[in-house]
């Protein structure tokens, strides 16, 4: 099993989860873009849900144009540094690029993206300014992707732009949610200022719309809402024992992860339930925080598995073990975690010694939270019904996008749906 020593402060910490892909300097940049075809009709670029024009950027970075080569990216993405990095790039674009069926490696696209964006971020460049005020309000409720993305483009087109975020940093997951060794929150931090000091959208944080008289009073004094709310706190799976100490959410792990780093608390003997890219990131952070075992439990087969196979592939490379067909029946101890009783494909039982459960067993809805909006509604899976042309809802003053509509999927996908939120709301105030 892979050993990393339990990080005691900050710098060890940081050891523990060093990037998968540093930043790649001049020389490393102008090779790696001198390697691409230009294609016609590139297949990178339809694979991308924002459908960044890849081969331009690209050929913008070997053409020494890199401040050109940002603008590209973020004229299709306004969360394009981060999604460089936080991308499934392997299973996206670069997944479709050429190279691949010719036995060579595809181009570093999502290291490529991070370059130019970082380098503008850093310059302090100011690529976009705010639209001619149009003298009309639009709130968005939620400052995860879906809801920049949409507070950032409706700037462009003039609008006054308030977000509510029920916490105290912006991003939602993505600061949240995603290991270290993916992005770092400095980042995060460092692109939403570039975006904000920009266009100049408001944040109102600690801001939380929980009751029917807040949605009325957004209703009389916005033109438009637009609900990024995300999903909620990992879901009660009614497991017996699940109340005991030492059971935690993923979700939530992941957050206390990513804000208090080597304070976090982290038993020897880790079993995290599910078979998600959620439950991948929970298994390699607790590995890297020096659990002695951590095990991955799934209650399907390995092919069954919803997590991307570089992200299993990653999990064992941290020493993680990892056991399939097994249904977690009871969480076992008297207070404590003790352990997690198994049941197999075959209905025989069995027991993993554990001391920390992390359930990564997917996430409550917020159901509660539609039903206080009239006319709202919801499919069965208590997703946002939209127009998928413009993103708009049942009632026609809302538009929604990000996991509240998908239920949760990439954070490129929500920079996707903020954005073309906006300009459905743009059209629908101007019809």
């Amino acid at each position: 099993m892979a050993e990393y020593k339990r990080p005691q402060n900050e710098e060890e910490f940081n050891e523990n989860f060093k990037q998968k892909t540093p930043l790649m300097n001049d020389t490393q940049a102008y090779y790696e873009s001198s390697r691409c075809l230009f294609c016609y009709d590139a297949p990178c670029m339809n694979a991308c849900p924002t459908e960044i024009d890849i081969p331009l950027f690209i050929k913008q970075i070997h053409s020494g144009n890199v401040e050109g080569a940002a603008k590209t990216i973020y004229d299709s993405n306004w969360l394009g540094n981060a999604c460089g990095s936080v991308c499934p790039t392997g299973v996206l674009c670069e997944g479709a690029c050429v190279y691949n069926h010719q036995d060579v490696p595809p181009l570093q696209i999502g290291r490529l993206q991070n370059y130019a964006t970082k380098s503008v971020i850093d310059s302090g460049k100011h690529l976009y300014t705010p639209g001619d005020d149009n003298g009309k309000k639009v709130v968005v409720i939620g400052a995860g992707p879906a809801g920049i993305a949409c507070a950032c483009e409706l700037r462009t087109l003039g609008y006054t732009v308030d977000v509510f975020e029920a916490k105290d940093k912006p991003t939602g997951l993505l600061v949240y949610g995603n290991a270290p060794y993916k992005i770092t929150n400095e980042e995060v931090f460092e692109e939403t200022s570039f975006l904000q000091d920009q266009l100049g959208y408001n944040v109102k944080y600690n801001s939380p719309i929980n009751s029917k008289e807040q949605i009325l009073e957004l209703e009389n004094n916005y033109d438009a809402i637009f609900l990024g709310i995300g999903i909620g706190a990992t879901a009660y799976r009614n497991i017996p024992g699940e109340d005991k100490d030492g059971v935690y959410g993923a979700v939530e792990f992941i957050a206390d992860l990513k804000m208090n780093h080597s304070n976090t608390k982290v038993g020897n003997k880790v079993i995290v339930l599910g078979g998600g890219n959620t439950a991948m990131d929970a298994a390699s952070e607790s590995a890297r925080m020096g659990a002695s075992n951590v095990t991955l439990a799934y209650r399907g087969n390995k092919e069954k598995m919803g997590a991307y196979s570089f992200e299993y592939d990653l999990i064992i490379s941290a020493g993680v073990k990892s056991v399939f067909d097994a249904s977690p029946v009871q969480i076992i101890g008297s207070d404590s975690v003790e352990g997690v009783k198994f049941s197999d494909s075959k209905g025989k039982h069995f027991v993993i010694e554990a001391d920390m459960v992390i359930k990564a067993t997917g996430q409550e809805k917020q159901a509660s939270f539609y039903e206080m909006i009239k006319g709202l509604e919801a499919d069965s899976n208590t997703r946002i019904k939209v127009n998928p042309k413009n993103n708009q809802t049942t009632n026609k003053q809302y538009f929604a996008g990000g996991d509240a509509i998908n239920g949760g999927a990439e954070v490129v996908n929500g920079a996707y749906d903020g954005k073309l939120a906006a300009q459905g709301i743009h059209q629908w105030l101007n019809q």
